[in-house]
């Protein structure tokens, strides 16, 4: 990740200069991936296809919205703490750690279990931001929390597309997008010739 030179010149009452350019570089983190997950999100709704396309297709709509208010809500609060956010795309492709969404038009659920992948790492991963500020700074936390209430009830949104009547998901034991997706697959395959 690129990190800032110098610190900011103000920053909100109470935190140190320091405390803002700390918490700032996790939220930029944070940026990076909600940009990234409103536009895989948008790339799965324009390439699902199959027998589901209109429920995935709909569902994907208002996560997509809710992603980019995500998104607004972080870039502000680095503006607040006194440091310009990055959100161009150059930025974010040169400072993500992750590889792009693999997957191109596909069936819902093969979509849809890689996109259980997906949520598995920026929950991960929001969730680690949200403990990394916990002491640092209660509005910065607070803003990371309510992301997750909302991402984990998307999660769940795709979960309940993936899991069995008995709760076993078609992607357990996948550990990659692709690995996901031919998992789902192979299990509404397996089911519908049933």
């Amino acid at each position: 990740m690129a990190r800032r030179t110098g610190l900011p010149k103000f920053t909100v009452p109470s935190l140190t200069p320091e405390d803002g350019a700390t918490l700032a570089e996790i939220l930029q983190t944070r940026l990076n991936a909600l940009n990234d997950l409103a536009l895989t999100l948008k790339h799965i709704h324009w390439n699902v296809v199959g027998p589901h396309f209109i429920a995935v297709h709909e569902m994907l709509d208002p996560q997509v919205e809710a992603v980019r208010a995500m998104v607004d809500a972080v870039a502000e609060r680095i503006a607040t703490l006194g440091v310009p956010p990055r959100g161009t795309p150059g930025a974010l492709v040169a400072e993500r750690t992750w590889d792009d969404y693999s997957i191109g038009r596909a069936g819902a659920i093969e979509h849809l279990g890689a996109l259980d992948e997906v949520y598995q790492g920026v929950i991960t991963d929001h969730r680690k931001a949200a403990k990394d500020t916990e002491e640092l700074d209660d509005v910065t936390n607070d803003l990371l929390v309510g992301h997750l209430h909302e991402l984990e009830l998307f999660h769940w949104f795709v979960r309940a597309h993936l899991e069995s009547a008995g709760g076993v998901l078609s992607t357990d034991g996948a550990t990659t997008e692709k690995s996901a997706a031919g998992k789902a697959g192979s299990a509404a395959k397996g089911a519908a010739d049933r």
